[in-house]
């Protein structure tokens, strides 16, 4: 069995990952880090975020706004310190991403674009297009590539974690190409691997999502945590179950019922379309079992109305979602309403950290 050793290993190559190697291997360029994927970087299902990325930018808005917001949509159920550090930190990071070269939308004036999503009270949701996944991890990779002191092991699989008196000291994992098991030592070991979502039929996630990084440290000695909490997103494309962005209902998409009712009225008549997600999720699953939803060859479902924006701003804004929608769903978004019920697409909960990111075994983080 070969060995190799460096200061760091992250494993996980999505958004994650890649931002943790980049922030370990600029600390100094004598820290050897290195980057476990068990697919190639690009094909990390962070590409397939759509919509946007959440950031305090404009006059009028505020870390306060930003912070209440993301609680009162956690039902107060998140960590507040942490919040206030997530969103306190999150300006810097688009502005990092836009200095790497992330083509973020834009506005008339030459601003960073933002959109309202659902929860939000004021729009703060950085894009790029819709396709900012794919664009945010284009540029973190072409960053972390310009960095020399970051190894990059494609097509890797971690199967374990080596732990010596509640330490993390290594770990090992499968070569995929040619099937050997190696070991890795490191000082510090960050798992960002991504949730489980493709536990269910009905999912906006790739079938990367397997929850094997969860399942690898729970073995360790790790707690995991709130593992309960799953968040189904209202818009999964039927019958794939593909994303369709939350940007198309900022753009100002309607959801409507069988009756051509925009049925969100009932449940949350201020915010419609734009409430909170498990709000709106709950609301087209009513909608379904009550006997309101369209009937089609692969179940009942709700229909994502964008007609009305018009051909000229779907094209300049959502691109991507009337490809998908015209390939995976025969439907063309300009001359009819998108098929959609919700879908699972969020592990809310996974490995145990405090604000640090640390686990309560030493060396590791996540």
């Amino acid at each position: 069995m070969e060995t190799f050793t460096h200061d760091v290993v992250i494993v996980g190559a999505g958004i994650a990952g890649l931002r943790a190697a980049i922030a370990a291997a600029e600390t100094s360029d004598k820290v050897d880090v290195a980057v476990i994927s068990k697919i190639y970087p690009v094909r990390s299902h962070s590409v397939c975020a759509q919509g946007g990325t959440a950031a305090v930018l404009r006059e009028g808005d505020s870390y306060d706004l930003h912070a209440w917001d993301t609680v009162k949509g956690a039902d107060f159920l998140a960590d507040q310190d942490v919040v206030e550090f997530f969103v306190r930190r999150a300006p810097q990071e688009i502005i990092n991403l836009e200095h790497w070269g992330c083509p973020w939308s834009r506005t008339e004036d030459g601003k960073i674009n933002q959109r309202r999503f659902g929860g939000h009270s004021f729009p703060r949701a950085c894009f790029a297009a819709d396709m900012t996944g794919f664009h945010e991890m284009h540029t973190l990779y072409g960053k972390a590539k310009t960095l020399e002191n970051i190894t990059f092991y494609d097509e890797w699989f971690v199967t374990s974690l080596l732990v010596e008196d509640n330490t993390a000291v290594g770990l090992t994992a499968i070569e995929l190409k040619t099937g050997k098991l190696h070991a890795f030592k490191a000082k510090a070991i960050v798992m960002a691997t991504g949730g489980h979502e493709r536990i269910y039929q009905f999912t906006t996630f790739s079938h990367t999502a397997t929850g094997d990084g969860m399942t690898i440290v729970y073995r360790a000695g790790a707690p995991l945590k709130d593992m309960e909490f799953v968040q189904f997103h209202p818009t999964g494309l039927v019958p794939p179950g593909v994303l369709i962005t939350e940007g198309a209902r900022g753009e100002g998409g309607y959801l409507i019922n069988a009756k051509g009712e925009r049925f969100m009225k009932r449940y949350a008549p201020e915010r419609m379309e734009l409430a909170p997600r498990d709000i709106i999720a709950r609301a087209e699953q009513t909608e379904i079992n009550e006997g309101r939803a369209f009937e089609g060859p692969y179940g009942p479902y709700i229909a994502l109305d964008l007609r009305h924006l018009g051909e000229e701003k779907i094209n300049e804004r959502l691109p991507l979602i009337r490809d998908v929608a015209i390939k995976l769903a025969g439907v063309d978004p300009v001359e009819e309403p998108i098929p959609i019920r919700p879908a699972a697409h969020y592990s809310m909960g996974g490995i145990h950290v405090n604000i640090k990111t640390e686990t309560p075994i030493a060396g590791l983080y996540a």
